[in-house]
């Protein structure tokens, strides 16, 4: 039955930045569907994401990393390969984002950024994927934006990274996919959270923003949830390499 392609009953699932925002909501996605999670975040407090996801019947496990140091990042694969030699799914979605004009724009906020947002992904991808490719089984996907497409303003180490997320997203896909991984991306468009709490109160922007919008509201959290359950699922066995849109129509405008 079709249905039954998507559920990941027995899977275990590494979601990055899964305790807040977007990310909390992947991850409970993933339980929902049968799936254990294990998240890491720079942050201590899992609290709320712990008590979401057991009240799914889930087991729950939690690291603290900061992705902005290699080291840091190397002792966590090194902890979370050690006590999770099966994982089984691995969803990207830590990130950070820092805004100043191009002009003033300092070489630590471009460093710190592409290295949380790009070259940290990368590592992880590859380490956790090693035991993916010895199973012959994995599913990955990457967290990418709308600013994969367009350059933004203000924020260009956040531009070039998610740029660089599409371009890896289709580099894995290439050498992996016939290994029994699949390798896919989610860009998520305008989705209302505390991040863009300041675009949505600000009249002039939060207009402009809707008006391009085909579906003429702002996306929720909850609107990302049964796509990254698709891509984690044997319903998305052959699609690789592809970055899914969920935007309200914006990219189509």
């Amino acid at each position: 039955m079709i249905l039954d392609k998507f559920k990941l009953n027995d899977k275990v699932a590494l979601v990055t930045g899964g305790n807040q925002g977007i990310g909390q909501y992947y991850a409970l996605a993933l339980a929902q569907a049968g799936a254990d999670i294990i998240t890491v975040s720079y942050q201590s407090d899992f609290d709320e994401s712990e008590k979401l996801i057991k009240e799914t019947g889930r087991n729950f496990y939690s690291y603290v990393c900061d992705f902005s140091d290699r080291h840091d990042l190397y002792n966590f694969i090194k902890n979370v390969k050690a006590e999770h030699p099966k994982i089984d799914i691995l969803v990207n979605n830590a990130g950070t984002i820092l805004r100043k004009p191009i002009a003033e724009h300092p070489d630590e906020y471009w460093d710190k950024v592409i290295e949380v947002n790009l070259s940290a992904q990368f590592v992880l991808t590859r380490e956790i994927g090693q035991e993916m490719l010895q199973r012959g089984y994995g599913k990955v996907v990457f967290i990418a934006s709308l600013l994969s497409f367009q350059g933004g303003i203000t924020v260009p180490g956040y531009a070039a990274s998610k740029g660089g997320i599409k371009q890896l997203t289709m580099a894995f896909a290439n050498e992996w996919a016939s290994k029994g991984i699949t390798v896919n991306a989610i860009a998520p468009g305008y989705i209302a959270t505390a991040n863009t709490k300041a675009l949505r109160e600000d009249s002039v922007r939060n207009k402009a923003i809707l008006d391009r919008i085909p579906q003429g509201r702002w996306g929720t959290p909850e609107d990302l949830m049964g796509t990254v359950v698709f891509l984690c699922s044997d319903a998305s066995d052959y699609l690789n390499g592809s970055v899914v849109t969920v935007d309200g129509g914006w990219m189509g405008r």
